[in-house]
């Protein structure tokens, strides 16, 4: 890991730099794909499932025999766990519905708005060295709490052609409608044009790889939203002398797992308290089974000092990591002051693990520094809002010669007749 001492502001645009990939190869192969699967639909999802998936399906929707056949394939014990876990965040999301805003703003003139489900969904579950059925429940879970009537689901098949049972059992407990077996790039734009197999949708969530996210940008193009930019996954701890070097350690490589270009970072007003995390990942890294992926990640790392809680605050802000740890006596000066952060983890005994699992919060955050204008999945995620107005005759004659006068001074006359016909009608 990289160690700096009490960085100065001007540094720190640099020393907080993410890991960076050129997209632009990426891209063209993306454009690609798109054209040949909005023109070939089902024809190119199968070639393209060979091609990157190293499997020929002629269908790739899975069967309600291989979801009773992958209930039977995981064990009790992680049933009880995904179980916990469903609670917590059903229990989470559920207390985020909010109730209609009706306001009279003028006599005659009620105005209102409503929350409405995105009627079609598309969730994206990576497979690649680890599956995250977790994911499944941080977002079909607050999808079937907003309404959404169809939530479909991706994830690519094993060269044998089948799915984790993990993401299958999960996928059917969380209230998936569908599900496929198409990864990547194929996936993303079946869900942007809709083939014979996969439904369009209106909007698209999960995560991926560079090439998931490049795709899931161009999909924006085609009318069909996203829930944010994504990019590698990032933690930022600060620590000061009370807290525990093998917790921090424990955090920052939990993170460092995920990926050779994830980005974990220790700020600290203690500068011994660097050694003692320095030696705790060295030790801890030692004993991982996924200890070449997050030992690259952490050369790519930093461990920074700095001499006070202002300065320490100030450079969090400015990194606007997608998670947060806080662990210090004084946690309030960094709760209450903490501006940019996707999701925010509160004392010694709070592992950004418990986040990504099974406290009840959402784990697909904001990366790559979007958390200074972007909130992370919630309930609100999965509906719009939409806004309704009613106007009787005496709010029209309220507010009418106001709306003439404001249409004829920007020129639009037939905004004018609207207001004037119905005044003239009631004279």
């Amino acid at each position: 890991m990289v160690k700096v001492e009490n960085p100065t502001p001007e540094t720190w645009s640099t020393l907080l730099q993410r890991p960076t990939k050129t997209v632009e190869d990426i891209e063209a192969t993306v454009n690609e794909i798109f054209h040949e699967i909005q023109t070939k639909g089902d024809q190119a999802i199968i070639k393209y499932t060979n091609l990157f998936d190293g499997v020929a399906l002629d269908d790739f929707a899975v069967t309600e025999e291989e979801i009773q056949e992958a209930k039977s394939q995981v064990s009790a014990e992680l049933k009880k766990a995904i179980q916990l876990a469903k609670e917590n965040i059903t229990k989470f999301h559920a207390a985020q519905k909010t109730e209609r805003v009706s306001v009279t703003t003028q006599n005659g003139i009620e105005c209102w708005q409503e929350k409405r489900p995105i009627q079609k969904v598309g969730l994206y579950i990576p497979g690649g060295s680890a599956p995250l059925f977790s994911t499944i429940l941080m977002l079909a879970i607050p999808a079937t709490l907003a309404g959404c009537e169809e939530i479909v689901l991706c994830t690519p098949p094993n060269k044998e052609g089948k799915v984790n049972p993990t993401i299958l059992y999960t996928s059917e407990l969380c209230g998936v409608t569908k599900i496929l077996k198409v990864g990547g790039i194929q996936a993303i734009a079946g869900f942007t044009f809709g083939t014979k197999t996969i439904p369009q949708v209106y909007k698209i969530f999960g995560p991926g790889n560079q090439f998931v996210t490049v795709a899931k940008q161009l999909a924006t193009k085609y009318c069909v939203a996203i829930d944010m930019p994504a990019g590698p996954s990032e933690l930022l701890v600060f620590a000061d002398a009370t807290a525990d070097a093998s917790f921090v350690a424990s955090d920052l490589l939990s993170q460092a797992e995920h990926g050779a270009d994830s980005q974990v970072i220790l700020v600290t007003t203690a500068k011994d308290f660097v050694g003692e995390v320095e030696t705790e990942i060295e030790k801890q890294l030692a004993e991982l089974p996924r200890k070449e992926i997050a030992s690259k990640a952490i050369e790519n790392s930093k461990l920074i000092y700095v001499k006070d809680d202002a300065t320490a605050l100030q450079l969090i802000n400015a990194y606007g990591p997608e998670h947060f740890i806080i662990s210090c006596t004084n946690e309030d000066f960094y709760v209450n002051g903490i501006q940019n952060a996707g999701s925010v983890f509160i004392g010694k005994y709070t592992p950004e693990s418990a986040g990504d699992y099974a406290s009840g919060t959402n784990h697909t955050l904001p990366t790559n520094g979007y958390a200074k204008q972007y909130s992370g999945v919630n309930l609100d995620s999965f509906t719009k809002s939409m806004t309704f107005q009613k106007i009787d005759e005496t709010g029209i004659q309220t507010i009418g010669k106001a709306i003439e006068l404001m249409a004829e001074a920007e020129g639009l006359e037939a905004h004018k007749n609207a207001v004037s016909l119905r005044l003239k009608s009631l004279n």
